[in-house]
């Protein structure tokens, strides 16, 4: 009876996404003028393919931003080394994800922009590339995708699979239940970050017999490969820093540069010779911030150094961020001041041996946060305002026994965690989805 019910719901749901298909490709066009898609390759989100398909079983990964991208790319490298044999296709949604990831991926690997979930851009994209397998990472939960990959018989894995309390709450809904309930019954492996996050998916009715635990991906990021002129730029910022106090406010969402700021001025009374290193989420949002603040800022993206002068410094680039954890003591990860937002991976901040400080609103990564603090409660300070985070960064700040202490606890609680993550990921995909699709 679910079932019925939720093949109808497709049903609606796919002629919606038919009838909302101009409207979709004019919004797609708009995109391409703010710079928010690719000049060029933007046709390949209605599924246009701009690479030819090699003969052979496929397997597909798609991940939907910068994030998820760059945690999906150990799992690849695992299994092109268990299954040279199989093509590798991944794809990524966003922009700024196809300028870092397309950079990283192995040699041979295929890069596309994933198609948008309309049922022509879907239907061309799989009857173009054939996928033998595909792999989604987290919440890419999309009907068309789903259910017709599975009228294909194509099998599916969700890896990292997560649900925001907001679209658990949705998907719900008595109307769209049964439609989440249909689409998780097609899955051969869901891997949840958390115990919470499986009862989630066991509430939406996903079977518990396809329902296993390998850990966070996201602990198992690898550093991004970067070239020489790359490393050498983030040499130099070092040696810039090298006689100057420094920390780091890293991924800072539009609002949160006021609690950054007024930190700053906070720790620069009882510092004068502090430098403040933000790192915006978004790269164009760096010369607001820089606007805002006025004198005594440099611009990574125009190439300015960092004087005796200056005491802001603003990296408006991408890419380089796990990189420059590696140039300051302190990092505080935002995406996690505002209500609403929902933090950021602070394991990549612990892996390069920072103190790790981080705001309230961590939504999905709450899990990660706690099992670090469970691990050392020294790992992660997670504070709850400018307030608190200026005393915090002062007490690091003045004492370098304590901030050691804190680096310490951070960068041993990173290994510890992500220790058979990648390896436990493969052993769950290949005994329950590959060996069956490819033999």
């Amino acid at each position: 009876m679910a079932a019925t019910k939720g093949k109808l719901i497709y049903k609606v749901y796919r002629a919606l996404s038919y009838g909302l298909s101009p409207l979709l490709y004019l919004h797609l066009r708009w995109r391409v003028l703010r710079g928010l898609e690719h000049p060029s390759r933007w046709p390949e989100r209605l599924g246009r393919p701009s690479h030819a398909r090699p003969p052979g079983p496929l397997l597909w990964f798609h991940a939907v931003s910068l994030g998820e991208g760059l945690a999906t790319i150990p799992v690849i490298k695992q299994c092109i080394q268990r299954r040279p044999d199989l093509i590798v296709l991944m794809t990524t949604t966003t922009y700024s994800a196809f300028q870092v990831v397309k950079n990283c991926l192995p040699t041979g690997v295929i890069y596309q922009f994933a198609p948008l979930d309309t049922a022509a851009s879907i239907d061309t994209f799989i009857e173009y590339w054939k996928p033998k397998v595909i792999i989604l990472m987290e919440s890419e939960l999309w009907p068309n995708l789903i259910l017709g990959a599975s009228q294909r018989g194509i099998d599916m894995a969700l890896l990292n699979a997560r649900m925001s309390a907001t679209s658990f709450k949705h998907w719900s809904i008595p109307v769209f239940l049964p439609l989440i309930s249909f689409m998780l019954s097609k899955f051969s492996l869901i891997l949840p970050l958390s115990n919470l996050q499986a009862i989630r998916f066991q509430l939406l009715q996903a079977s518990p017999l396809v329902i296993s635990f390998a850990g966070d991906l996201k602990f198992a990021v690898e550093n991004v490969g970067m070239s020489e002129k790359e490393i050498k730029k983030v040499e130099d910022l070092r040696a810039q820093l090298a006689y100057r106090q420094a920390w780091m406010a890293s991924s800072i969402h539009k609002g949160e540069e006021e609690v950054i700021l007024q930190v700053h001025r906070m720790l620069l009374e009882a510092h004068p010779n502090l430098v403040t290193v933000i790192v915006p989420r978004h790269p164009q949002h760096g010369k607001e911030i820089a606007l805002k603040e006025g004198q005594n800022v440099a611009l990574r993206s125009r190439g300015e150094n960092i004087t005796s002068g200056t005491n802001i410094y603003i990296v408006d680039t991408l890419g380089e961020l796990r990189y420059l954890y590696g140039i300051t003591s302190i990092a505080v990860v935002g995406g996690s001041f505002l209500p609403g937002l929902a933090g950021h991976n602070v394991s990549e901040a612990a892996a390069a041996g920072c103190a790790v400080l981080t705001g309230p609103y961590v939504g999905h990564f709450s899990s990660m946060v706690a099992k670090m603090q469970q691990f050392n409660p020294m790992s992660v300070l997670q504070v709850h305002g400018k307030v608190d985070l200026g005393g915090a960064i002062k007490n690091l700040l003045k004492d370098d026994k304590v901030l050691e202490a804190h680096r310490m606890a951070a960068k041993q609680a990173q290994q510890a965690l992500a220790s058979g993550i990648i390896v436990g990921t493969w052993n769950s995909l290949n005994s329950k989805v590959l060996r069956s699709a490819f033999g």
